[in-house]
């Protein structure tokens, strides 16, 4: 065997140009990115068609409208009526007070280590240490919220606990995004700013607040998404799984649609499948919305600016 055969039975490549050898491997290497990508998006899709063949004919405006019920035939046409409404409604009013706490606690921090705090090993230990809590599993946010709110705050299992424990959730995520468009506002507006005799404040909320609104705010919801979906932090801090009525106060007892298809999904008789596939239409609908509230804001303010 010559050695020019050798070489070729080695290297598959072997007898081409140094162009054409890598323009091979990068269409390999797109083959393999597209193949990673159809494994995610054909698997979203059986999920989805799933739980749409499963739900269909179940979602219903008594279902939107009614309290749980612990007896399947409430849920079948012609029961009493049974639904997801404490739940759904539980839901809005938790993350109603999430938004609250997240916007002014992360936006607050993201304006302090941008604006005011000075450069150093402090700030860049708070920093970093801020990104790593973005990755911290969520149970470990509610055993976190199980000590402090529920038990050393003497909260109990009430809507303002569940809300403080899924900002402490999110927070780190709106922080590391409101920094990022914070950053993203060019030197020469502030300068412009304080040419005009503009005080530090004033920069802040005329110049750099307006320009990052939109990656704030696209930032926040799109953490708010997540935080709507989560169910490890509502079991520890004790969210209800069969309440009749929507929540009335904020130290009161709550009930959220994750728990509540938790519940459903854990339920022996079949007929319950298809309510707890009813209930993640539901709250697929609301995740879309609030994803459509993040492009839509997204856009309009930067048309505006």
């Amino acid at each position: 065997m010559s050695d020019a055969e050798v070489v070729s039975e080695s290297d598959p490549f072997a007898g081409t140009s140094d162009l054409d050898r890598k323009r091979t491997i990068g269409r390999i290497f797109v083959g393999l990115c597209a193949a990673s990508a159809l494994v995610g998006i054909v698997a979203l899709v059986v999920l989805i068609a799933d739980v749409l063949y499963q739900s269909w004919g179940w979602v219903t405006w008594e279902f939107l409208t009614y309290p749980p019920s612990q007896f399947a035939e409430s849920y079948l046409p012609g029961g009493r009526g049974a639904g997801i409404y404490p739940a759904l409604v539980g839901s809005i009013f938790l993350i109603a007070l999430t938004a609250l706490f997240t916007i002014v606690l992360g936006v607050g921090a993201a304006v302090y280590l941008e604006e005011y705090a000075s450069e150093g090993r402090l700030t860049a230990f708070i920093e970093a240490n801020i990104a790593n809590l973005a990755g911290v599993p969520s149970i470990v946010y509610g055993l976190l919220g199980l000590a402090i709110f529920v038990r050393a705050m003497q909260l109990g299992s009430s809507l303002l606990a569940g809300a403080l424990t899924l900002t402490l959730l999110i927070l780190p995520i709106v922080i590391v995004a409101s920094q990022e468009a914070i950053r993203a506002v060019p030197d020469s507006q502030r300068h412009a700013a304080y040419g005009v005799g503009a005080t530090d404040w004033e920069v802040i909320r005329d110049v750099v607040l307006p320009s990052a609104l939109p990656g704030i705010m696209t930032g926040t919801i799109l953490s708010l998404s997540r935080a709507i979906g989560e169910t490890a932090p509502l079991i520890m801090v004790g969210a209800a799984t069969s309440m009749f009525v929507p929540p009335d106060s904020p130290l009161g007892p709550f009930a959220a649609m994750p728990m509540q298809i938790f519940d459903w999904a854990t339920m022996p008789d079949a007929t319950f499948q298809h309510v707890a596939a009813a209930g993640i239409v539901v709250l697929l609908t609301v995740l879309l919305a609030m994803n459509a509230t993040a492009v839509y804001i997204r856009h309009r303010f930067e048309t505006e600016l």
